[in-house]
């Protein structure tokens, strides 16, 4: 039996992992394509994976940025942004044509060794200049548009610096906003939005919605201290598990 246009199995391993994923978007506000995605793509090919997270990205984005709105620090999105820009066709072209596993097992090593260093207490002194938060931007944009995960630069170089995690939340989500848009339309233009990946969003949008409001609670009342440990947990935990999947599947 074929449902939306996925097997049953495939269908409820989809809604699970963007409930579960959902959660953690809302709470953390980020988290959401890099344990979809890796979720997802064990009963979907990535190219139908990445574009339906990325939908589903913008939609989570829509949802949350509102709430954070007079938190965010408009300056280094800016940049952020400006090199997400010129990067994130050349990632969406990488995703279209090139293999993703040596990038998986580069980007996860890389974050892997620094959450720990910061959990070890490594910080930044001061916010980093432009031209860090440029190099970032563009990372993330490569990263994200070849295969959903661009999350991790810019997640830690809010974490190393001091802006608190009100400040350092708002601004993720709605830097989320911006590349997932971007990303989401050069996908389209290589092709690889389709009428599958459109339906399947929409069957996943009601679990991704519950999910980000179940998170989004949490964070109100969650302890600063408790929240940095909690995002630096579950960074090892998605690095340590995307560099299992580059090497296993």
């Amino acid at each position: 039996m074929n449902w939306f246009g996925l097997e049953p199995v495939s269908l409820i391993v989809t809604v699970i992992s963007v409930l579960v994923a959902g959660i953690i978007r809302g709470y953390s506000g980020f988290g959401f394509a890099m344990v979809a995605v890796t979720s997802i793509s064990l009963v979907l090919p990535p190219v139908e994976a990445v574009p339906t997270v990325l939908i589903l990205e913008v939609l989570a984005s829509i949802r949350l940025v509102p709430q954070v709105w007079k938190d965010i620090d408009w300056y280094s999105l800016r940049w952020l942004l400006v090199g997400s820009v010129f990067a994130t066709p050349l990632g969406v072209y990488l995703l279209a044509n090139i293999p993703m596993a040596p990038m998986r097992i580069s980007i996860s090593l890389l974050v892997l060794v620094a959450a720990i260093l910061l959990m070890r207490g490594w910080a930044w002194k001061q916010m980093p200049g432009r031209p860090l938060i440029l190099a970032t931007g563009v990372a993330c944009g490569l990263l994200n548009g070849a295969a959903a995960i661009g999350g991790p630069p810019v997640i830690l170089l809010y974490l190393s610096s001091p802006a608190g995690i009100t400040v350092s939340r708002a601004s993720i989500i709605a830097y989320f906003m911006g590349i997932d848009g971007m990303s989401l339309a050069m996908a389209s233009l290589q092709g690889l939005t389709t009428s599958k990946t459109l339906l399947t969003a929409a069957v996943c949008l009601p679990p991704l919605l519950l999910g980000i409001g179940v998170g989004s609670k949490m964070f109100v009342n969650v302890d600063k201290d408790a929240f940095r440990q909690h995002v630096l947990v579950l960074l090892i935990i998605l690095s340590a598990t995307g560099l299992l999947r580059a090497i296993i599947f």
